[in-house]
């Protein structure tokens, strides 16, 4: 018996057909850490911004106004007179004052109205099922109220 040596066909790219998903998976991880260091960053900025009278939510969802800041810890006022110690990595986010927001709203001038009459029939809206029991009255008859889904199922 005699055995022939046949040569192997090959792809033609061999080393570079091997490198490119390697290339592309170190790729990504290095995009997906760079975007978390930017993100950690912004949240170290936000943690070090922080003053007393600063409205802030955590990330557990808390609202509170910072009271004192600590090394470690934040103290929130989340009520008149309750306080509360959380960790300074907990903030989530800062809410802006409100006085910003007024400000640009009072920027914008409202559309006044001809007369008073013409203002009080605009704002009044026909919606059915709304209100109270004697504004639901049609053609002298009360409207039902809307009724509520069960709470609970009976078996």
């Amino acid at each position: 018996m005699q055995l022939l040596a046949v040569p192997m066909a090959s792809s033609g790219g061999g080393g570079i057909t091997l490198l490119l998903p390697l290339i592309l998976i170190v790729g990504m991880i290095w995009f997906m850490s760079r975007t978390q260091k930017k993100q950690r960053q912004r949240q170290a900025d936000t943690v070090a911004a922080l003053s007393p009278g600063t409205k802030v939510v955590t990330t557990s969802g808390l609202v509170g106004i910072v009271e004192e800041t600590d090394d470690d810890y934040v103290t929130l006022e989340i009520s008149e007179g309750v306080l509360v110690q959380v960790v300074k990595a907990a903030i989530g986010r800062v809410i802006p004052d409100e006085d910003a927001a007024d400000e640009t709203e009072t920027a914008t001038e409202p559309v006044e109205a001809a007369t008073a009459d013409e203002a009080v029939e605009t704002a009044k809206v026909d919606v059915p099922d709304a209100g109270k029991a004697e504004d639901n009255k049609a053609d002298g008859k009360v409207q039902d109220a809307p009724k509520l889904p069960p709470t609970h199922t009976e078996n």
